[in-house]
């Protein structure tokens, strides 16, 4: 069991729902406040996010465009940081991207499959999780 913000764990669960616009805004709060690796690390984090809110939307461009920087602001973290397989969710990213990287962003009706949507998984398990509604702006 391990410590972590629970601004990032926030960020995790609405990420594993697929509210992938709530996990941005949990981890920009905290992306803010970060320096070095660790703020590379929840850039891209946010990135992919957003990539993924953008892929599900439509706008595809934006989408394969946050899917290279978000992985480029990752690459420096290495394989492993703060509890996630970068690795191992950088393959499950590219599995679900991979219909849109072959395509372009010229096939409009392209959505991700959510059957190959990473799913976050933390090692080592976290102490406790928060209540992710907490951590939901005034405006959410």
């Amino acid at each position: 069991m391990a410590s972590y913000d629970p601004r990032y764990l926030a960020g995790v669960l609405f990420f594993n729902a697929q509210d992938f616009f709530e996990a941005h805004e949990v981890w920009e709060d905290l992306w803010s406040e970060s320096h070095g690796d660790e703020r590379r690390f929840y850039q891209g984090l946010i990135q992919a996010a957003v990539g993924l809110f953008h892929f599900g939307g439509g706008n595809l461009g934006g989408a394969a465009k946050l899917y290279h920087s978000a992985r480029d602001y990752m690459r420096p973290c290495g394989p492993r940081f703060l509890g996630l397989d970068v690795d191992a969710f950088w393959r499950r990213m590219e599995e679900c991207f991979r219909p849109l990287l072959a395509v372009g962003p010229a096939d409009r009706a392209l959505r991700p499959d959510p059957a190959v949507i990473p799913v976050i998984a933390l090692d080592p398990a976290p102490d406790a999780w928060p209540d992710p509604e907490e951590y939901i702006g005034d405006d959410g």
